[in-house]
């Protein structure tokens, strides 16, 4: 897949709209907790304004329910860009109203203008043509640099590229190395090549589990969605998470890695509890004989270094998924150990967004990894082998 970039038209001198992805934690008070992808962002801003373009800038932040709510509003994200880029950012109080509208006609070469939050509009979320069109109409250029929901069918995600010709619409810097990072590995990777495959429900990556056994040489699943293949094989798995209804998709995918001679590893002890809290007791058991009433929570000891031994020698790691719920520090032991074993490896590292992204992050491993998507979802898609709406319009064409 090969996408039309920004390097790759004219921006010199005009107006650029870009989606960025500025949907960040904060705190109780409002306050930023992670500004990691306000940071990837910076690269495509700074390149327009030193091609001396007006920028204005619109993301996302929370789920507001299309309508105002000052819960959610993106101030302390302006505060933040203009400390990061060392400039002024200037803050519209709304997104396609009067204060935005007139800000946005009268921005000047170099200055930049950050929309209210996006999700205030009701017609964001439903890909409404009319909202993208007043969205569009403020500029004469659109680049999506928002990985992180090109997999969503929104109006200044997808509706809004119906409004910019071929040349004056590309993918950011943020966009492009997502997709070439994800493009190369499946389609290229270096083996021996493992998947690290976690999270809770075997139904959020049964179809990336699919498309991966078609390209890697291992498998290692854990987290929650271990205990339907677990129970699959007839291991007892007392209360732990389980999708009774898929135990037959889970038993097909086991006989496919073995036609497909893919290794695939699953836990061999568990770190159980009878409730998911900080301060329940826990018990260490084989996946053979987990107690009725307990449930595995996180990976045990054994099942740590089974798991840090199937990955000597990888070339590639491609990871998507905590080990447990690391959410609750007992129960995250497990996944910061696969953390650091991926990370003091000497392979190309690739995490996938959200949950992986934070283990990483609070394991203090994020130095050591290759690459970390700003994306959870749009990345997992990516493994199904899924073309994302916001990045289909922005592919170039194979010519005859």
């Amino acid at each position: 897949m090969t996408l039309r970039t920004i390097k790759d038209i004219d921006i010199s001198g005009k107006k650029v709209f870009i989606r960025c992805d500025f949907n960040v934690p904060q705190d109780e008070f409002g306050n930023i907790t992670d500004d990691r992808r306000i940071r990837s962002a910076l690269a495509t801003i700074n390149y327009c304004v030193d091609h001396n373009c007006a920028v204005i800038l619109a993301s996302h932040n929370g789920r507001p329910k299309g309508e105002p709510d000052p819960k959610y509003t993106l101030a302390p994200i302006a505060k933040r860009l203009q400390t990061l880029l060392k400039r002024d950012v200037i803050l519209a109080s709304d997104v396609i109203g009067g204060d935005a509208a007139k800000k946005a006609k009268g921005l000047k070469d170099g200055e930049i203008l950050l929309l209210e939050n996006l999700r205030f509009e009701a017609g964001e979320t439903k890909n409404d043509d009319g909202f993208a069109k007043k969205l569009a109409d403020m500029a004469e250029i659109y680049i999506n640099d928002a990985f992180g929901v090109s997999h969503r069918a929104h109006a200044s995600v997808e509706a809004i590229t119906k409004f910019f010709a071929e040349d004056s619409k590309a993918a950011g810097f943020l966009l492009n190395k997502e997709i070439n990072f994800f493009d190369r590995t499946l389609q290229h990777p270096t083996r021996p090549f493992i998947a690290v495959i976690g999270g809770s429900k075997v139904s959020g990556k049964l179809q990336a589990l699919e498309n991966l056994l078609q390209k890697v040489d291992k498998i290692i699943v854990g987290g929650g969605m271990a205990f339907t293949f677990l129970k699959a094989l007839g291991e007892q798995v007392g209360d732990s998470l389980v999708e009774d209804d898929l135990i037959p998709d889970a038993l097909r995918i086991l006989d496919e890695a073995k036609k497909r001679n893919v290794k695939f590893y699953l836990p061999v002890d568990v770190v159980c509890a009878q409730t998911i809290d900080a301060n329940a007791v826990t018990i260490y058991t084989t996946t053979k004989e987990i107690p009725h009433g307990w449930k595995g929570l996180d990976i045990g000891p054994a099942t740590t270094r089974l798991f840090r031994e199937a990955l000597d020698g990888a070339q590639t790691i491609l990871w998507n998924g905590p080990m447990g719920v690391f959410e609750i520090d007992k129960f995250a032991k497990g996944s910061f150990k696969i953390s650091h074993r991926i990370a003091e490896s000497h392979a190309t590292k690739i995490v996938g967004g959200g949950d992986t992204a934070d283990v990483v992050q609070r394991a203090d491993d994020s130095d050591e990894m290759t690459f970390i998507s700003t994306g959870g979802g749009a990345s997992l898609e990516l493994l199904e082998g899924k073309i994302l709406p916001g990045v289909k319009a922005l592919e170039i064409k194979d010519t005859p």
